[in-house]
């Protein structure tokens, strides 16, 4: 981790903030843990039910939302997540692409429609929210985008090959962005996670034992403190590993 932390820290208060995969898990540990101090939420999943209900918890508690329902693979809903929140919200100041999909098996017989699901959803749409974003963020006087990646961003294990490559494909894509947009006060950073306690960990290949799984409120708290940097505040990546673990997922 390259980290020079600023003075400044950014206060919640008016900010707005996009978050994808914002119906369970670390989305919607993000999603609470941000409207709890203050920031207006823009929550995106393929599930309208779950997201209007986190919309309703949120307001329920004083704090604003909009539910989008958003399919990362239509290029439309992409367009439309970010502009109703503009139109609804106002502003934006922060996108967080968290959403992403696994599909586990061999090289040798791996289907070619699941490499290109994972590479829709997991590379293809935050390259897009970010493009769609950036005059937004811009307009905004600056902010960040986050892009949630995985130690399989690093490192390759047998049988994730498809999925190890979206997700160095998502840190190549913040490396860049994260050079272009410096000079307009919009940082990029990644979160690097071992395992977390998800459905997804739930279902993963390498048997994780749950209890020994990091909780998404653990990774709001790393993604807030992200968010909460000053303009000359410089971090690149950040790597989270679990207590326990071989070497750390």
């Amino acid at each position: 981790m390259n980290e020079q932390v600023g003075q400044n820290p950014i206060s919640f208060g008016e900010k707005v903030a996009v978050i994808t995969g914002a119906s369970r898990g670390i989305g919607r540990a993000i999603a609470l843990g941000l409207a709890a101090e203050g920031c207006a939420v823009a929550l995106a999943a393929r599930s309208a039910q779950r997201i209007e209900r986190l919309a309703g918890e949120i307001e329920s508690k004083g704090g604003r939302a909009v539910a989008i329902p958003t399919d990362l693979t239509v290029d439309r809903d992409l367009s439309a997540l970010i502009e109703i929140t503009q139109e609804a919200l106002g502003r934006i100041d922060f996108l967080i692409n968290n959403a992403g999909i696994r599909l586990s098996g061999p090289v040798e017989g791996f289907p070619t429609r699941h490499w290109d699901a994972m590479m829709t959803v997991n590379a293809r749409a935050p390259f897009i929210l970010s493009r769609l974003a950036i005059p937004h963020l811009r307009a905004a006087g600056g902010g960040a985008i986050v892009n949630i990646s995985s130690i399989v961003g690093i490192q390759g294990f047998p049988n994730q090959a498809a999925y190890s490559a979206s997700k160095h494909a998502l840190m190549g894509l913040s490396k860049a962005l994260a050079a272009e947009l410096k000079a307009d006060g919009i940082r990029v950073h990644t979160v690097c996670l071992g395992g977390v306690d998800t459905d997804m960990a739930a279902d993963s290949p390498s048997g994780l034992d749950r209890v020994t799984l990091i909780a998404p409120d653990r990774i709001a708290e790393i993604v807030l403190f992200l968010l909460r940097l000053g303009g000359n505040a410089v971090i690149d990546d950040v790597h989270v590993q679990r207590a326990a673990g071989n070497p750390w997922f």
